[in-house]
């Protein structure tokens, strides 16, 4: 037998904080993936457990929920937004959010429409943001403002209570503008804010949904939730058009079920936001005794993330044992990512290695 080419010995592979999709998938996915491979099933959806996935999002969305499983985030928000648009349409984000800043100008190279990047102080939207970048309604000569998209949680680690997801709603619909909510990350969130996933979409006027699962402990499924009736009739057609069409769904639908149908999403995601907490905690402490000047967390923890402003010096010295990122919206800021196998034994080693021990 020759030696496999990639060493599976996890002290190989030791976990790290560059973000929460460099980790493996759960264990109950990988489980749930060898159950779903067994003899033959109808392709493109037409299999058992994607039968069932519609049902467990109509569990979490509502009776009305169309779910359409898909292969990465970027593609679900490049497909849930062309879903419900025309090609005129432009779409108010964040600045910082992932379709402006993080998607190759995938919705507007793919999808075909306009994003109007929005500045924030913490990544976060308000119906007065949202109102001030409306701009060129009814000129033939400007994109015209048809959808706000909002992360949840932001690429700040930031979130949105349902109450502020309402008050956009709203304001977005006053103005003959869909919601989207770019929902990667929406289990942390709703871990965070202690609440299910409808309240935070379906129940506060989200129209349309991208799922994740990737960051969550999915080996590589998304989806998107129709959660209006009246868009996204084209989504069986753009699925295929925008390479999101698997044949094999049964082994997406696996692991979405394995994740959204029980408690899984929210153990994972509150283990992620826990260990995020813990490190902000000790990090706080070594900043309060200086033993690393020039270190602070710079924003409270809402989420699986930590961003620490550090000195280069130190996070040279650190990245010799562990990958972060930097931040490039703000100079010396890391960002640190917690995932659902981080530990507190792994959280204490990464201080350890700031602190220079």
């Amino acid at each position: 037998m020759t030696a496999p080419v990639v060493s599976s010995d996890p002290a190989d592979h030791p976990r790290n904080f560059g973000s929460d999709n460099w980790a493996g998938a759960h264990p109950e996915v990988m489980a749930a993936l060898v159950e779903a491979n067994v003899g033959h099933t109808p392709a493109y959806g037409g299999d058992p457990w994607t039968a069932h996935f519609h049902e467990v999002m109509r569990g979490h969305f509502g009776p009305d929920a169309q779910a359409f499983p898909v292969f990465n985030g970027t593609g679900a928000n490049v497909l849930a937004l062309q879903s419900a648009l025309p090609r005129w349409a432009a779409v108010i984000t964040a600045v910082s959010a992932h379709i402006n800043y993080d998607e190759t100008g995938a919705p507007e190279k793919v999808g075909g429409l306009k994003i109007i990047g929005a500045p924030t102080v913490d990544g976060k939207l308000t119906p007065d943001i949202i109102a001030d970048a409306v701009i060129g309604r009814g000129s033939e000569h400007n994109a015209q403002p048809l959808a706000v998209s909002i992360a949840q949680s932001t690429e700040w680690g930031t979130t949105y209570t349902p109450e502020e997801i309402r008050a956009i709603a709203e304001a977005a619909h006053d103005q003959g503008m869909i919601l989207h909510i770019d929902g990667s990350r929406l289990g942390n969130a709703a871990a965070f804010l202690g609440t299910g996933l409808g309240e935070l979409t379906t129940d506060v006027g989200v129209d349309i949904l991208s799922l994740g699962g990737t960051k969550n402990g999915l080996l590589g499924a998304e989806a998107v939730v129709v959660l209006n009736p009246e868009i996204g009739q084209g989504m069986r057609f753009l699925r295929k058009m925008n390479l999101q069409l698997s044949s094999k769904m049964r082994f997406l639908s696996a692991q979405l079920n394995a994740l959204y149908d029980g408690e899984l999403w929210r153990t994972s995601a509150n283990h992620a936001n826990d260990m995020a907490v813990h490190l902000a905690d000790r990090l706080a402490e070594v900043a309060a005794d200086n033993r690393v000047p020039g270190l602070s967390v710079v924003q409270a923890v809402e989420a699986n993330v930590v961003f620490v402003r550090m000195p280069a010096e130190v996070a040279a010295r650190t990245r010799q044992r562990f990958a972060f990122a930097d931040w490039p919206l703000q100079p010396n800021v890391v960002r640190l990512m917690c995932a659902f196998d981080t530990t507190p034994e792994d959280v204490d080693a990464l201080v350890s290695a700031i602190v220079g021990e």
